[in-house]
């Protein structure tokens, strides 16, 4: 394993630990809207703060884009490393009790991932890639489904929940998809959504109006399992507007059809 990954490993560790105690008394939980539907408690603050302890002790120089925090820089600086930090990826569901919510810490280089962790505390499934490295779940080489075809394809996705301005050109995308496609699901946590592209549970996904730290980390597992990542128009500019498309090199492309079809003109790629 890579040093710096290993490090992400530790520090996801003991956010896990952080979230875990607190899973077992959700009621007494301090909850604050940021905004509309987007929560925030104190869980998340103290499992990032946590996480950027662990990664400062060991590359001080390196900034971080964290979801609570923001953006800061290293103690150099100007480096060209950063991490990329979701200390709690789904929220709403951890302060309901559904199981099913990550860690998320990626180690960009020049905007780009090159080492990635999603972690599942609850079920103590952890996800992990190197670029060039592949991709791994609990230490096990990990590929994308080799589904070929949209009408045998589980998909996931991602309602809108905090701006609606596309919510026609969304809900057209999803109708269509939900006639052509064997089933789509939304649990409510996109790194993990994409960890379970990585890993076939997906044969693909997509979402619009997503953070860096939502993405970061999961879509190089689906690059080193052997996946496409896109925007809504098959580039590479995601992180930047958000907009994503993901699957097995087939399901991919079927996907992008059918959303080129009902872009609208405001909606980016």
């Amino acid at each position: 394993m890579h040093p710096a990954l290993n490090i992400m490993v530790n520090a996801a560790r003991r956010a896990s630990k952080i979230i875990n105690r607190a899973a077992l008394d959700i009621e007494h939980l301090q909850v604050t809207i940021k905004r509309q539907s987007d929560f925030v408690t104190e869980v998340d603050k103290a499992a990032e703060a946590a996480i950027i302890e662990v990664l400062r002790d060991a590359y001080p120089d390196y900034g971080i884009l964290a979801e609570e925090s923001g953006e800061a820089l290293g103690r150099g600086g100007g480096s060209e490393y950063q991490w990329i930090i979701d200390p709690l990826d789904g929220t709403t569901n951890f302060i309901h009790g559904f199981p099913q919510y990550a860690i998320s810490i990626a180690l960009a280089h020049r905007g780009q991932p090159i080492q990635a962790t999603v972690y599942d505390p609850g079920r103590n499934e952890l996800f992990t890639a190197s670029k060039g490295g592949g991709a791994f779940l609990n230490e096990r080489r990990i590929r994308v489904s080799k589904c070929l075809k949209l009408e045998k394809a589980l998909i996931g996705t991602g309602f809108p929940y905090r701006v609606y301005d596309h919510i026609d050109a969304y809900l057209a995308i999803f109708k269509e998809l939900a006639r052509k496609t064997a089933g789509i699901r939304r649990p409510g946590a996109a790194a993990l959504d994409l960890a379970y592209v990585a890993c076939g549970r997906f044969d693909g996904f997509w979402e619009f109006g997503l953070s860096p730290w939502d993405m970061a980390g999961g879509v190089l597992l689906i690059a080193e399992a052997g996946g496409l990542v896109g925007d809504l128009a098959g580039n590479d500019s995601y992180l930047e507007s958000g907009n994503l498309v993901a699957g097995n090199p087939r399901i991919f492309a079927q996907l992008l059809q059918v959303i080129d079809s009902h872009r609208t003109p405001g909606l980016r790629a």
